[in-house]
């Protein structure tokens, strides 16, 4: 008999990042449910990428929750009154945190995933979060990884009455964008699916300028693979 496979929420942007994520968790034997929202941000062609990424990897179920944090504000993807940064050079420093952050978005995230983990009575929820190669965000971080795991498993009746910890699982916090795609493409990725562009076209094209685009790009050359994204204009 077939043993039942765990399952683990993975947190599905549609990005290169999260679809990596989601291939490590398929990988580690895992049932895969994943988690898209659609939050008021203007590069919501990411939401048709994270579906076609969770049918691709096998996803158990794909939802897609609703939270509008344009009535929020604060950042460049929920205020269109906001523009996104454009930049040929680098993408920005770390040590300034740029106004593509979304105010408290991964808290917010995260803890839907928890919610939903309890109910499928799952320990590991998978995020695609990085802590070198991006754009500075605070909730990207190792320690606010830890922080948030610690409350998991304090407010929740499946961390306090449970014997398994619930785990927050950050498998690609120490890589780089290089060292993600190498790892994908190793998993049999189609990164051609995925979807990064803060700011992009009516079609779906990606602008090649923003801050995401440009890490995108650094990692695929790094990586010394072919970078399959569709830009409105290649660049060099």
């Amino acid at each position: 008999m077939i043993p039942k496979k765990s399952p683990a929420v993975v947190l599905s942007s549609g990005g290169l990042d999260s679809t990596t994520v989601m291939a490590i968790a398929k990988n580690e034997g895992y049932a895969v449910y994943s988690l898209s929202f659609s939050y008021g941000q203007r590069h919501s062609h990411e939401l048709a990428a994270a579906a076609r990424v969770a049918a691709n990897l096998g996803a158990v179920d794909h939802f897609i929750i609703q939270i509008d944090l344009a009535r929020i504000g604060g950042s460049a993807l929920t205020d269109k009154t906001i523009a996104v940064p454009k930049s040929v050079k680098a993408p920005m420093s770390a040590s300034r945190i740029p106004i593509t952050y979304v105010p408290a978005r991964n808290t917010i995230f995260l803890s839907y995933a928890l919610s939903w983990a309890e109910v499928l009575k799952a320990y590991d929820i998978f995020i695609g979060v990085n802590a070198i190669d991006y754009s500075g965000y605070p909730d990207c971080r190792p320690e606010y990884l830890l922080a948030f795991e610690k409350m998991a498993n304090l407010a929740t009746r499946a961390g306090v009455e449970g014997r398994t910890p619930i785990r927050i699982r950050a498998p690609l916090v120490k890589l780089s964008k290089a060292q993600i795609i190498q790892q994908g493409m190793a998993l049999g990725i189609d990164y051609s699916i995925t979807h990064s562009c803060y700011d992009p076209s009516m079609e779906g094209l990606a602008c090649g300028h923003c801050d995401s685009c440009l890490l995108r790009k650094k990692g695929f050359k790094e990586a010394g693979v072919a970078d399959p994204t569709r830009y409105q204009q290649r660049t060099r």
